[in-house]
């Protein structure tokens, strides 16, 4: 079945994970009377620390089960509840609350922000500049899904409000999405916790840490920083999707610039050509992230979140982005396929 393969792969890489993936139309609806969706176990090494989910889903535990839909599923889960550190993930719902700020008067998207040497984070984009920058509110969004720019996102946050994401999270059903803060934040919890005081110091301290004290640092805690399930976060690209996450218009600006990510090693790279794959990637050392919504030509449309976790703590494993976009495939494949979900 779907999760065992799917389990396989994760193996193969090295690497543990959680997916969730759905079909949205199928989703959209009640499905009473369906089968069982997919039920699996295992799904390659257990995740460090982990105490597994209240569904039985930690390491080594029996999976999530769901509704299915009459006559086949619309959803393959593999610890699809577990608790996860959802890394720059957060900035869908960011440009989310940006977008419906804008569909609503509150913000001009043409408003100009002065982006500073004070400002940036380093990274891709604006975040990166020698320079000081100007920029329109509407394209510090951009840069932040393109490119995941976290000076983009740090300032976009600073202007919808920090206050306001966790609000948006509970008024869409998101129960167990928690948001701590941007990305500056989190780069000053990373420095607290290894001691440096700058971020020089950091790069010259973090190099030299065992792993068992990187992985003790709070970005890796799902309860001290932003995180999420994968189930929450396709339920969120869900709503984003059949335009419930607010109004059509603040939906389909999200939509857009979902599509206009520029990294496609991860789940774009597991689909054949003439599939349209919009997503948003999340790194860590050692967390490999992306969530992301495959449409087809026949019009079907699949939202998928695979998040892993590698023994090696590093951030460029293009072996790790296949097997993720591999695993995607194998799910939404699944999903098209049809017919009585089994159990593992």
């Amino acid at each position: 079945m779907a999760t065992e393969h799917i389990g396989e792969i994760f193996e193969r890489a090295g690497v543990a994970g959680c997916l969730h993936a759905v079909d949205l139309d199928a989703a959209g609806r009640d499905a009473p009377g369906g089968s069982l969706a997919a039920v699996g176990e295992g799904g390659g090494p257990g995740w460090a620390g982990d105490a597994g989910g209240p569904e039985g889903g930690g390491p080594g535990g029996s999976e999530d089960a769901g509704p299915g839909r009459p006559g086949g599923r619309w959803e393959v889960a593999l610890r699809a509840d577990e608790q996860v550190v959802i890394a720059s993930i957060f900035k869908v719902l960011l440009v989310l609350e940006f977008a419906r700020q804008v569909v609503a008067g509150q913000l001009d998207p043409r408003e100009r922000v002065l982006v500073t040497a004070d400002d940036r984070l380093g990274g891709w984009g604006i975040a990166g500049c020698a320079d000081d920058a100007e920029v329109s509110l509407r394209d510090l969004a951009y840069f932040a899904m393109s490119v995941s720019d976290n000076t983009a996102a740090d300032l976009l946050l600073r202007r919808v409000g920090a206050d306001v994401l966790p609000m948006l999270a509970a008024e869409l059903g998101l129960a167990r999405t928690r948001i701590v803060g941007g990305p500056r934040q989190l780069v000053e919890t990373m420095l607290a916790d290894v001691g440096a005081r700058t971020e020089a110091d950091f790069a010259r301290i973090f190099p030299t840490l065992p792993p068992e004290r990187v992985r003790a640092m709070r970005m890796f805690d799902p309860a001290h920083t932003t995180s999420s399930t994968a189930r929450e976060i396709t339920r969120l690209l869900g709503l984003i999707w059949r335009d419930e996450a607010g109004p059509p218009e603040a939906c389909a600006m999200v939509r857009g610039w979902m599509a206009r990510q520029l990294f496609w090693t991860r789940l774009a790279a597991g689909f054949p050509p003439g599939v349209r794959v919009a997503g948003k990637t999340g790194s860590l050392p050692g967390l490999h992230l992306e969530a992301g919504v495959a449409e087809y030509p026949d019009g079907g449309r699949y939202a998928v979140a695979v998040f892993v976790r590698a023994e090696q703590l590093a951030t460029r494993r293009i072996d790790v982005d296949l097997a993720m976009g591999e695993a995607a495939r194998v799910a939404v494949e699944a999903l098209r396929a049809g017919g009585p979900a089994g159990a593992g």
